[in-house]
């Protein structure tokens, strides 16, 4: 069997047929019935040949159908919410070159057809273009091959014995590797995704928990600050027995209550560069660093992961330096070669590398433990954000004649970005604040905004940070 997403789905499929595949509150598709779907959507493009397809839909069986339709045709596709920016949207999918874009009216209205497309994937095609931040100023395309994908969701199953009878949550947005923990991992698993409406995804954490337990979830995916929430609430699904956090560090007070309900949790890390994940650690059963924070374990299967110098070579264990992971997840690099592109490194043997810009060391036990990152990136609810993007798009802003965004910690450990501006006369916050929701993800525009008279410089003529003024944070204690 191929080792693409569609062939390993169609296994799945065909092996468990009446089994559910998606989930929702008025319907209930089986894995037959979900590829069924897919061939409806293959049909409307079955003689296009498209290269690469736009994927801009609200959640549900039809999006996830979509993208199971275009990854048959042998396509990657690149996914965006609804809700972001028009702008960023239309910068994505022209740089992708996408050759059409399928959006919720696009699958109105199917029909079986009796055009049913072959299975045209192949194992070393591209499946999934991301877009996260970039220094450029500009968001930056992540290329997924779809057999790093097939990789994962074996690793994946190796360490959680998920399948048929489980069923994992739908909550991430589309553009995060989150998301694809949560579909690829599930479906072509033989388990259910669960997806809320749009009203319940967006309502309170107790009242998605609420549709969680009604729908027999047993799996949920997100960042620690999903689960710091869930710790606080009385009430938690008993059908729940494995929380899995990612994309930031997670702390000891943040699973004080969860662990006692005997469920299951792991802390995982991995750039979206390497395929979701390349390594897992499991709290509820350890001790947690110093800090207060916990390790982010051993490579995944199929992953290897190296502390290296900035010469590549190993550092001693114990010693601090970059985090760089080798393997089947490390993606072809990003689209139309980003100047990010250097940080992929083909070694002398012909193996491929990814420098990942975190630092970490390795404990006594094996286990690696994360530090911080070696650049100026930071993670903000999660997502890894580039605070010169952010400055970037700031300063295109008509109403600003400078500005320059830096990131703080609160007293959580948690960051945020405080803007620093010279306002042009007669300009107004609000126009400034929509200048960048148009243009940025809600989660990158800054917090705050302080008006300064001049930007404070260092001898040398950089930005001297010190000098700044720092709008502090309350966290939470």
């Amino acid at each position: 069997m191929k080792r693409t997403i569609y062939s390993r789905f169609k296994a799945a499929a065909d092996k468990c047929p009446n089994n559910p595949a998606i989930i929702e509150d008025d319907r209930t598709l089986t894995f037959a019935q979900l590829d069924e779907l897919v061939d409806a959507i293959a049909a409307k493009f079955y003689d296009r040949r498209p290269a690469s397809v736009g994927i801009v839909m609200h959640h549900g069986a039809e999006q996830i159908a979509a993208m199971l339709a275009v990854l048959k045709s042998g396509a990657f596709y690149v996914p965006a919410e609804p809700t972001l920016p028009q702008e960023r949207i239309d910068y994505m999918m022209q740089t992708a070159g996408v050759d059409f874009i399928i959006n919720d009216n696009y699958c109105k209205h199917l029909k079986a057809s009796d055009k049913v497309m072959t299975d045209r994937s192949e194992t070393d095609g591209l499946a999934y273009v991301l877009y996260t931040s970039g220094t450029s100023g500009k968001p930056k395309g992540v290329c997924v091959e779809n057999h790093s994908v097939v990789n994962y969701c074996e690793a994946f199953e190796a360490e959680f014995q998920t399948g048929p009878g489980d069923v994992m949550l739908q909550y991430s947005v589309c553009s995060f590797d989150i998301f694809v923990e949560e579909v690829y991992t599930t479906l072509l698993n033989g388990a259910a995704l669960c997806i809320p409406s749009h009203a319940i995804h967006n309502s309170s954490l107790a009242g998605l928990l609420k549709f969680a337990g009604r729908h027999g979830v047993t799996i949920i995916d997100g960042f620690p600050y999903l689960l710091a929430e869930m710790n606080k609430l009385e009430q938690i699904p008993k059908t729940i027995k494995l929380i899995i956090s990612g994309g930031d560090v997670i702390r000891a007070s943040y699973i004080t209550r969860l662990k006692e309900l005997g469920i299951k949790i792991y802390n995982t890390y991995g750039p979206s560069e390497t395929t979701v994940c390349s390594n897992y650690f499991r709290v509820d059963n350890a001790e947690p660093l110093e800090d207060g924070t916990f390790p982010v374990g051993n490579a995944v299967k199929g992953a290897e992961v190296k502390i290296l110098d900035k010469n590549l070579k190993e550092v001693p264990k114990g010693e601090v330096g970059e985090i760089c992971i080798f393997g089947e997840g490390v993606s072809r690099g990003y689209i139309n070669n980003a100047p990010e592109q250097a940080n992929f490194v083909t070694l002398a043997d012909g193996r491929r590398m990814y420098r990942s810009g975190d630092l970490g060391y390795e404990l006594p036990d094996g286990n690696i433990a994360f530090l911080n990152r070696r650049d100026n990136q930071v993670m903000i609810l999660g997502k890894r954000v580039e605070p010169e993007e952010v400055e970037n798009v700031l300063n295109t802003c008509p109403q600003v004649d400078r500005g320059v965004v830096r990131a703080f910690l609160d007293e959580n450990g948690l960051h945020y970005l405080t803007a620093y501006l010279i306002p042009k006369e007669g300009a107004t916050l609000g126009e400034i604040r929509k200048y960048l929701s148009d243009r940025l993800t809600n989660f990158m525009v800054p917090e705050f905004f302080v008006k300064v008279k001049s930007i404070p410089l260092t001898r040398r003529g950089k930005v001297d940070v010190e000098a700044l003024p720092v709008v502090m944070k309350e966290g939470e204690i």
